[in-house]
């Protein structure tokens, strides 16, 4: 009768007992634990960072945009070098605009005037003078800073009432209150009913400039005997309309004009599209940056274990003659490796989300917070550690066990 062989003690590693090895290890030499640790801590934790770091700036970046006004459409004449005879856009244009295209919902032309103002002393200042309908605050998303806007009673009965950009009511006035006082335009008097300015500064980009008025275009229209306008804005009813409206009016506009004169309608779809790929662009670049970090740390790992290995080897020596296969040895080594590397993924993924998190409780600041990036941070450290922890393991599993035992 054959008797099942003798189960000798050690030739049976499960994990449980190779896990609890792991841990009286790891009692033993805590310093050194923690040295490896810190540097995957410090890994992962640039890690959730970068990522937030990336998502806020593209989050600023298409908020910034999206303040304009998402919903715009701007139409311009494109002149060339040699346009004699330029074919612009007029006032009509805007009303078959609205009559043929569905889903706008407000309008606004803009007639450019540059005169010059008195500022005292003789001296005079250039102001650009915006003859644009009451629609004109919304479309372009002014804020009032005081008094208040031009509505469509004074539109109608051209009312000769202007608006006056922060920055120049300052020089004019030394302050931003400046309503109910009266300013000269080409020789006719205005009266001061509010002062403004763009909620997200566009750097002297737009037709808004620190020296910017606003009156109605009614009124502007005492300064120009043509129904030329310099631009049109429309605004959608939806995100969504903004995209085929804009080739609708382009239609428009091209049916109405000459066939070699062209026009430039645009909208911030594209810009934003633009930012989105910019942001995920720079995010994937300071990933890879921190990417680094985690190598050095896994090499660093490395390193320490082939240490660990070298120090242990009477102890391997021992395990094996008790029974312990060439899978035990590598699998307690492995788990050793992988293990560090989890402790100090977790940590330093804490770590990167505590910062935003407490960003978010102690200002009113929203940074937005990827639990993906913590999901993929925490992996990508074990992986590290089983990748960088293979070599020492696999050294050691294939000692040979009476030269271990000699060793001393």
């Amino acid at each position: 009768m054959l008797r099942s062989p003798r189960r000798v003690p050690g030739s049976e590693f499960v994990a449980t007992e190779s896990l609890q090895l792991v841990v009286d290890t790891f009692r033993e030499n805590k310093i050194r634990f923690l040295l490896i640790a810190l540097g995957m801590m410090v890994g992962t934790a640039c890690v959730i960072l970068v990522v937030t770091i990336g998502m806020t700036g593209k989050q600023y970046a298409v908020r910034q945009i999206e303040s304009i006004g998402t919903n715009m459409i701007d139409v311009e004449y494109q002149s060339g070098g040699e346009d004699t005879n330029p074919d612009r856009l007029t006032i009509s244009d805007l009303d078959a605009i609205r009559q043929q295209v569905v889903g706008l919902t407000a309008a606004s032309p803009v007639l450019q005037l540059n005169n010059r103002i008195p500022t005292g002393e003789g001296k005079e200042q250039e102001i650009r003078v915006l003859g644009v309908f009451p629609e004109y605050h919304g479309l372009r998303n002014l804020r009032l800073l005081s008094g208040r806007s031009f509505d469509r009673n004074d539109e109608q009965a051209r009312n000769k009432v202007a608006e006056l950009q922060q920055t120049l009511a300052h020089k004019l006035y030394g302050s931003s209150e400046a309503v109910g006082h009266t300013i000269k335009l080409n020789g006719l008097p205005f009266t001061v009913i509010g002062t403004f300015e763009e909620r997200v500064d566009t750097f002297g980009q737009s037709e808004v400039t620190e020296n910017s008025i606003l009156i109605p275009y009614s009124v502007a229209r005492y300064f120009t005997d043509s129904p030329d306008v310099d631009q049109i804005y429309f605004a959608a009813s939806d995100a969504s309309v903004v995209v085929p409206a804009t080739g609708q009016i382009r239609k428009v506009v091209q049916s109405r004009h000459r066939p070699e004169s062209s026009y430039l309608v645009q909208n911030l779809a594209a810009l934003i599209t633009l930012a989105n790929r910019t942001g995920n662009a720079l995010t994937l670049v300071l990933l890879l940056i921190a990417a680094v970090t985690l190598i050095v740390s896994g090499i660093g790992i490395m390193n320490i274990m082939l240490a660990t290995v070298n120090s242990r080897i009477p102890e391997i020596g021992i395990r094996k003659a008790l029974g312990a296969t060439t899978s035990h040895i590598r699998r307690q080594f492995l788990t050793e490796a992988v293990l560090i590397s989890l402790v100090g993924g977790i940590s330093g993924t804490a770590i990167g989300l505590v910062v935003p998190f407490s960003v978010r409780f102690l200002t009113h600041y929203r940074v937005p917070v990827s639990g993906s990036s913590a999901v993929i941070a925490v992996v990508v450290s074990g992986l590290v550690g089983m990748v960088f922890g293979t070599i020492p393991a696999t050294r050691a599993a294939k000692m040979d066990p009476v030269q271990s035992l000699r060793h001393e």
